[in-house]
């Protein structure tokens, strides 16, 4: 598509930034996915490749736009916590908030309706997070000056941003009642709590002055003073703080002491059970040593008793083959007794031939006789002979 003759065309930055003007627009009244080159194109009154040649596709411009508008609430809300009272701050951060969702209404929708990969960072959460990254730095030296945990100030931060990102986002399309007053409110609601709200809540009067444009640091450190009411009213409110952080202090104090003291006794409650075990299995060891000696002992007395009965055994075997020996012998020499007793009883021959002969062999045969008997004899002989 040509442009006319009569237009003056426009440099390559001048082209850009026309584009992410039509785009930021339709983004916000249509959102990422509702919108297509095609429309930004016809918007800007370009053909598509110019699109293309300046952001590569509708990812790219849909990313810088959301970078912008993030760039210029993060500057906002970093210009109101440069204040001095912590209270001075958190009001005039709000008033950033809902500064910003007045005046650039289409970059608040981009932001808080969209949430597409394309974006990269540019998410409301990632925003929500970066905020909360800077109003954790503060908190965390407010929680040292006054003696609370720093750790806890990540918590505290998105507690506390997250509660005013969503009004913001509420009072978007609501826009009533105005933003100091909404300001007011939820600085009521988070400086006070819930216990102590005030019916009529206000902006300090250093707040209340207005606001600058907040495009640097410089220009919200040309604040006048605030007065001396205002300071003697800044410090009671410290001071009933002080003594509210200070009972608090004093009863986080007694109840470590309560812990300590649990915890005391719970040790001690362990070392006597560790104590009444290591006894009791001392007292096993000691019972299972006595066991172990007793039935050593007993086997000792065992053994004793079955030596004593193999050398009893012995005797008994040895005294009755010497009693069967003996037998034999008894009965060896009973036998002879009556051999000789029966030799005698035989008869004398008539012939005296026959008598001297008779009475020469019977001599004879009773001196050998005799002699046998003189000669010890084997046991073994004697049982062969009993038998």
């Amino acid at each position: 598509m040509t442009e006319p003759r009569s237009r003056v065309r426009m440099t390559g930055k001048e082209r850009r930034e026309q584009l992410i003007r039509v785009s930021r627009t339709l983004f916000a009244e249509k959102g990422f996915d509702g919108t297509s080159i095609e429309e930004i194109a016809a918007s800007a009154r370009v053909s598509k490749p110019v699109v293309y040649e300046h952001f590569g596709g509708k990812e790219g411009i849909y990313a810088v736009v959301v970078d912008r508008e993030m760039q210029r609430l993060l500057a906002l809300v970093a210009v109101a916590l440069n204040a001095g009272h912590p209270r001075v701050r958190l009001e005039r951060a709000a008033l950033a908030l809902l500064q910003y969702v007045e005046e650039s209404s289409e970059g608040f929708r981009i932001l808080v309706r969209d949430s597409h990969a394309a974006s990269g960072t540019g998410t409301f959460a990632s925003l929500i997070s970066d905020i909360a990254s800077q109003v954790e730095d503060v908190l965390a030296d407010q929680f040292a000056d006054r003696g609370y945990a720093p750790t806890l100030a990540p918590m505290y931060a998105q507690m506390l941003v997250g509660m005013v990102a969503l009004t913001g986002q509420w009072w978007l399309d609501a826009r009533k009642p105005d933003r100091e007053e909404v300001a007011a409110h939820l600085v009521n609601l988070a400086w006070n709590g819930l216990t102590g709200l005030e019916a009529h809540p206000a902006l300090t009067a250093v707040t209340a002055r207005g606001l600058p444009a907040m495009t640097a640091a410089a220009e919200l450190r040309s604040l006048a003073r605030p007065t001396d009411k205002e300071l003697k009213d800044l410090e009671r409110l410290r001071e009933k703080e002080h003594k509210e952080q200070e009972k608090v202090r004093a009863r986080e104090l007694r109840e470590q002491e309560r812990l300590l003291r649990d915890q005391e006794k719970a040790r001690a409650r362990e070392v006597r059970e560790q104590d009444k075990l290591r006894r009791e299995e001392e007292k096993l060891v000691a019972r299972e040593q006595r066991e172990r000696e007793k039935l050593h002992a007993q086997e000792v007395k065992l053994a004793e008793q079955q030596a004593r009965q193999a050398e009893r055994e012995a005797a008994r075997r040895a005294k009755l083959a010497a009693e069967r020996a003996e037998r034999a012998q008894r009965g060896e020499r009973v036998e002879l007794v009556e051999r000789i007793e029966l030799v005698e009883r035989v008869p004398l021959t008539e012939h005296a031939g026959h008598t001297g002969h008779t009475r020469h062999t019977g001599q004879a045969e009773l001196e050998g006789r005799e002699t046998q008997i003189t000669e010890p004899s084997t046991s073994t002989e004697a049982e062969e002979r009993a038998k």
